[in-house]
């Protein structure tokens, strides 16, 4: 989406456990442009409950392969540019111990636009 700031934003979403969100709030600071002039390091953690079931193949960094798990997370968000996705979810991955990370990607309406 557009606004007057003149660029894309998304709001993008990432589950990780506890003790992780500082690695991957850093990783991810150091690798985008901050939509927020005069701010670095905007984030939104809340503490959420997630489950999986690995199946054959899988290496998970929690849980049994063939066995449902549940576990505590921390659901990490923040607002990035559309330039920096890529950048973005790089850092996520880079500093993030599950080997298939949840990443959502969401295009928002920048609150700007309506000033």
């Amino acid at each position: 989406m557009v606004g007057k700031i003149g660029h894309e934003v998304y709001k993008v979403v990432v589950h990780a456990p506890p003790g992780y969100e500082d690695a991957i709030m850093d990783a991810v600071d150091s690798a985008v442009e901050s939509v927020y002039p005069g701010y670095r390091r905007t984030f939104s953690v809340t503490d959420t409950v997630g489950t999986w079931m690995p199946v054959e193949g899988a290496n998970p960094f929690l849980g049994t392969v063939g066995e449902i798990e549940t576990a505590n997370e921390r659901r990490i968000e923040f607002i990035a540019f559309g330039k920096d996705l890529r950048k973005a979810v790089a850092a996520i991955v880079s500093a993030h111990p599950y080997e298939e990370p949840a990443i959502d990607i969401i295009p928002m309406v920048a609150w700007k636009s309506f000033l």
